[in-house]
């Protein structure tokens, strides 16, 4: 397994099990299952887990889990399992006591003393007490009650006047893959020169950049049963359209096929390699679906020249996401 060190000796997977899946959507999940998985996961080596406040019973699990850790290895098992969660308010008047509350919440759900990593992210930049949330959240680490802030869908200028703030980030959860590499634009820059890293979501698409879709007519968005196939393809439709995608997916099946591992592993695999990404968020179907085999040559893969020559071939002629979208998480606003 890789690992990243990150902020006061935070150590994490660099495949990160992504929880969204537990919020709706993509099919039911039974509580002791996805406990029994989450398991299963950290045996595996995949010990480092991205959730909210938002999605769903993620906290909650995440609480049961460790509790099963302690039953079942001891109490010095937790420290070899991460979970990085997020704040995610309704845009109104932050107070300290609001931002405490909801982190205290968090708390108590996760059955943590400290928060490995609270991860911001804010609807409405025309309301600016987005930056007042980050000033407690910021004394909350240093009160002890998390020990590393970082953000979720900001993009680079709003990042910058945090900075100019005295605001200390240690990451930014973004949207990147092959298909949307807007973080290259400007946001890579302004990490290196800011000791912040890039946790990267959507590096798969939702399971687009699979086998599974190769010589596939282009599917009705009917055909897509979940959120993540949906929102994906729309970005997909925005870069370059299916004919353009399905170039894509025979070049990465050539690369795959070379290297005796999945499109997946190829995708994941090329981002992990792009500068200040810490690490990538493969969503988990918690007893359901598992991929944690194939997660895991992602790590035995290494990209030669010779194919990232292929994948730009292909991209080189797609349309430039951050001049139809934005910035990182513009479109989110």
């Amino acid at each position: 397994m890789e690992t990243v060190t990150l902020g006061d000796n935070l150590v994490a997977c660099r495949i990160l099990n992504g929880m969204w899946q537990v919020a709706g959507g993509h099919g039911r999940i039974e509580r002791q299952k996805a406990i029994a998985e989450m398991m299963a996961y950290h045996n595996s080596g995949f010990t480092t887990w991205d959730l909210a406040d938002i999605y769903g019973p993620a906290e909650e699990f995440v609480g049961e889990f460790r509790s099963r850790l302690v039953e079942e290895k001891g109490r010095s098992e937790l420290s070899k399992t991460q979970a990085f969660t997020k704040f995610v308010p309704e845009p109104m008047r932050m107070s300290r006591a609001l931002v405490e509350q909801a982190i205290d919440r968090s708390r108590q759900r996760m059955g943590v003393e400290s928060i490995d990593l609270i991860q911001f992210h804010w609807w409405d930049y025309a309301n600016p007490a987005w930056l007042d949330a980050m000033v407690y959240l910021s004394e909350l680490r240093d009160n002890g009650k998390v020990r590393n802030v970082g953000l979720t869908n900001f993009d680079t200028d709003h990042m910058q006047d945090m900075v100019d703030a005295g605001i200390k980030i240690l990451s930014n959860q973004v949207q990147y893959s092959i298909i949307d590499q807007r973080p290259q634009a400007k946001m890579q820059e302004f990490c290196k020169k800011n000791n912040t890293v890039i946790f990267a979501y959507g590096t798969v698409c939702g399971g687009l950049l699979s086998e599974k879709y190769i010589k596939t007519t282009e599917p009705e968005n009917t055909q897509l049963d979940t959120p993540s196939l949906r929102k994906y393809k729309k970005m997909i439709d925005i870069w370059g359209g299916w004919g353009l995608f399905q170039e894509l997916l025979v070049v990465l099946n050539e690369i795959a096929i070379k290297h005796r591992v999945s499109i997946a592993n190829v995708a994941a695999r090329y981002i992990l390699d792009r500068p200040v990404v810490a690490g990538v968020i493969i969503g988990v179907r918690l007893g359901i679906t598992e991929h944690r085999q194939d997660n895991a040559r992602t790590f035995q893969l290494r990209l030669d020249g010779e194919d990232r020559e292929k994948i730009d071939s292909v991209t080189s002629r797609s349309r430039n996401l951050f001049d139809l979208v934005g910035d990182c998480g513009d479109e989110y606003r």
